[in-house]
């Protein structure tokens, strides 16, 4: 099993502070869960059906005619890679960790990439893979460039996968309303932008054909009862998702302030979160970590990922612990 972020209860058990005393910045979730629909009975007790709207409702959202609900977009990306045979397959790193290892678990070869090797490799791949916005780095890559890339693949019979999960708040730079074209694949995260990671939901935007063959691959039921009922209320909420926009835009930007008080600037962002490279990466970590803030830390480059602070007390907390730091350094 590979790192990730969220792993609030093992930080409690190695530092001895009690879990609501923690700030858990280690993920890049929105820190605001959109509210809960009353959820009924029936939906508990029947196994799930598709005709309730929750499709309409994402492609309502997503602005697409067809899509696949999965059980995240983690179900999807350990999935697709069994719907190819064995091949090369480029992915754009750094970046979402899963991505690389569901390829190579299903016998692909898989290739490493900066963006700048993308047009020399791209002709020998099979698959390419693009987190945009990154995860971790929050670099945006323009949709003409994608676009550019998926009708070079597309020819060959090749895949451009791009994988929009922190996309939500900046929809204009999607390019899911082209996924029906064959050989591009998009997938979606609902629990990030919404603040409900644990429902475990997201959605596949692709050509039909190929959406069918991912469907028989997870099987039947992927979506439980009530997390569809409470997907498409969220989903159908449009007033309530320009005011989660604005709120992350504002945050991001006061997170960003915040680091460079501290003395560091961040390398890269998008709304839910900052990106910092540094040398003191680890040391960083563990200082914060001590103080009860639970970071991202990465180990190539030294790195952290800082999610969005919930309130003024949360940010005041972090500023704070900046300052005990820098006062700590020789």
């Amino acid at each position: 099993m590979l790192e990730h972020g969220g792993r609030l209860q093992r930080a409690v058990q190695q530092y001895g502070i009690a879990r609501e005393d923690w700030l858990d910045l280690s993920s890049g979730i929105a820190p605001w869960p959109y509210a809960i629909p009353e959820i009924p009975l029936r939906a508990w007790a029947r196994l799930p059906e598709t005709d309730d709207g929750l499709e309409q409702a994402a492609c309502e959202y997503y602005q697409v005619n067809q899509l696949l609900p999965v059980a995240g977009s983690q179900a999807a990306i350990q999935a697709l890679p069994r719907l190819r045979r064995p091949g090369t397959v480029g992915v754009l790193s750094p970046c979402y960790a899963e991505h690389a290892e569901g390829w190579r678990r299903a016998g692909h070869r898989v290739r490493e990439l900066a963006e700048d090797q993308v047009d020399y490799y791209l002709d020998s791949l099979d698959i390419l893979v693009v987190v945009n916005p990154n995860n971790p780095t929050g670099r945006l890559i323009p949709a003409e460039q994608l676009l550019e890339w998926h009708a070079r693949l597309a020819r060959r019979g090749a895949w451009l996968l791009v994988d929009e999960a922190f996309m939500d708040n900046t929809p204009q730079h999607s390019i899911g309303e082209h996924a029906e074209r064959p050989g591009l694949i998009v997938l979606r995260s609902f629990g990030k932008f919404f603040g409900l990671a644990g429902v475990r939901l997201g959605f596949v935007l692709a050509e039909r054909q190929l959406l069918q063959l991912l469907a028989e691959q997870l099987g039947p039921w992927t979506i439980s009862g009530p997390t569809r009922i409470l997907g498409q209320a969220c989903l159908l909420d449009s007033a309530a998702h320009q005011q989660q926009i604005i709120r992350c835009a504002v945050a991001s930007q006061r997170l960003a302030e915040v680091l460079s008080a501290g003395g560091f600037a961040a390398h890269g962002s998008c709304d839910l979160f900052q990106y910092l490279v540094t040398e003191q990466a680890p040391q960083l970590h563990e200082f914060m970590a001590r103080r009860g803030i639970l970071l991202r830390l990465f180990n190539q480059p030294p790195s952290l990922r800082f999610g969005l602070p919930a309130s003024e007390q949360d940010f005041q907390r972090l500023a704070r612990a900046f300052t005990d730091y820098r006062k700590e350094q020789p």
